[in-house]
C-alpha cells in the first residue's frame, strides 16, 4: 500500500485530532502512516516520491498556523519543482471569517504551483456547521485512501 505522511496546522488542537483520525482510518486501509505535527523538510522531503495529507486550520486572518508556517515557508524558498508529489488537503476554518480555509488553500495553491498532483478535491471543513469536524473528514479520508496507488 502507500505510504503517507500527514502534516499538521493546528491552534487549538482540532487538526490534530482530524489528523490523528486520518492515521487510525488510512493504516486500516494497509497504508503506512506517519502524522507530523510541527513537520520539517527534511520529514517531508520523505514523501517526495509518496503520498502527503496536509491537514490544518485557519487563523482568524486566514493564516497559516504558527505550527505549519516554517514546513511551508522551507516548501515554498527551498523545493520549488515538485511534480513526483501526490497531496490532499483538508482545510479546517470558520466561515464568518472572509477568508475561509485560506491556510488550506494557500498550502493547495503552493503545491499546485509546484506541479505536485492533488489527490481528490480539497475538502474545507466549516466550525460553523461541524462541531465534530471527524464526522466531515471521516468519510473523505476513507474515499481518499482509496485513490492512493
Amino acid at each position: 500500500m502507500a505510504q503517507v505522511g500527514i502534516f499538521v496546522g493546528t491552534v487549538y488542537g482540532n487538526a490534530l485530532l482530524v489528523a490523528e483520525e486520518a492515521e487510525t482510518l488510512l493504516r486500516a486501509q494497509g497504508h503506512e502512516v506517519r502524522v507530523f505535527e510541527e513537520g520539517t523538510l527534511a520529514e517531508w522531503q520523505a514523501y517526495q516520491q509518496h503520498y502527503v495529507l496536509i491537514v490544518t486550520s485557519t487563523t482568524g486572518q486566514g493564516n497559516l498556523p504558527d505550527s505549519i508556517v516554517p514546513l511551508f515557508v522551507a516548501v515554498r524558498d527551498q523545493l520549488g519543482y515538485q511534480p513526483a508529489l501526490r497531496y490532499g488537503v483538508i482545510a479546517l476554518g470558520d466561515s464568518s471569517y472572509s477568508d475561509f480555509c485560506g491556510a488550506g488553500h494557500k498550502f493547495d495553491d503552493l503545491l499546485q504551483e509546484q506541479q505536485a498532483t492533488r489527490i481528490g478535491e480539497l475538502l474545507e471543513v466549516d466550525a460553523q456547521v461541524d462541531a465534530e469536524p471527524e464526522v466531515v473528514t471521516g468519510p473523505w479520508v476513507e474515499n481518499w485512501g482509496r485513490l492512493l496507488s
